[in-house]
């Protein structure tokens, strides 16, 4: 006997949320990304529920390599980065999105990561860390075996940064081991693919329930997570918080 249908209903409203998708292809504009086709079924979810969307590849930008926020500040004759950093900092959604070469994250990935890492000291209105009250997440294309490891790259920099990282926050294909079509090749492959299917429809919902959640509480609590108030001494509920402001006042 077949089992009944119970779905689950709509609860929340997703208008006034913005997502952005990072696509580390190597491959510049207008050629086709495998990877953007991958994004286009999670966009496909976001758009149907509101949401406002927007894709970019930093590899048609000349980005500069380094930690800082400004590399022309550092003898750089030219840096996109700060343009990108605009628009990452405009989305509650971000999704750092990668093709798997010889089992690693994409180099445009690595940069990407590296100059967000640029802003990790930087803080929000509230005096927390940068990221805090975004959501990240990672899509990863390819064709031989890799995608948990490219994940767990990705997202734990992105949560050390501050990004809130939802359960099951990466989706993938692969296809099957060893040099074959990509994902979306040939018209349809991997199309049918349940495993891919499920999990990107799962990542796409979780990250628009905590970007919702997190919008609506105005982003993450501030107690107990302000370098400041940390650096002065604030309690915390940490032992001996007096250490703290004697440390900062010798300095």
């Amino acid at each position: 006997m077949a089992k009944e249908k119970k779905c689950s209903v709509k609860e929340n409203s997703y208008k006034g949320i913005n997502a952005i998708f990072i696509n580390c292809t190597l491959t510049r504009t207008p050629e086709k990304s495998h990877t953007e086709t991958l994004i286009k079924l999670s966009e496909r979810i976001l758009k149907k529920n509101g949401i406002k969307t927007q894709i970019i590849r930093p590899v048609d930008y000349d980005i500069a390599f380094g930690v800082q926020p400004d590399m022309t500040k550092k003898g750089w004759a030219k840096d996109d980065w700060p343009k990108i950093f605009k628009k990452v900092m405009k989305a509650d959604i971000v999704f750092i999105c990668t093709p798997i070469w010889l089992g690693q994250i994409s180099a445009i990935a690595k940069l990407v990561i590296e100059r967000l890492y640029a802003h990790s000291g930087e803080t929000n209105a509230k005096g927390q860390y940068k990221f805090y009250g975004q959501v990240g997440a990672t899509l990863i294309t390819g064709n031989e075996d890799g995608i948990k490891h490219c994940a767990m790259e990705i997202l734990y920099s992105m949560q050390h940064l501050g990004f809130t990282i939802p359960p099951q926050a990466d989706a993938g294909w692969i296809g099957e081991a060893g040099p074959g079509p990509s994902y979306g090749d040939k018209g349809k492959v991997g199309f049918d693919n349940d495993f891919t299917n499920r999990n990107v429809t799962f990542l796409t919902w979780n990250v628009m329930h905590f970007a919702q959640m997190l919008k609506k509480n105005k982003g993450i609590p501030s107690y107990g997570n302000i370098l400041e108030e940390w650096d002065t001494g604030c309690d915390m509920d940490f032992p001996n918080p007096e250490y703290r402001s004697k440390e900062k006042s010798k300095k």
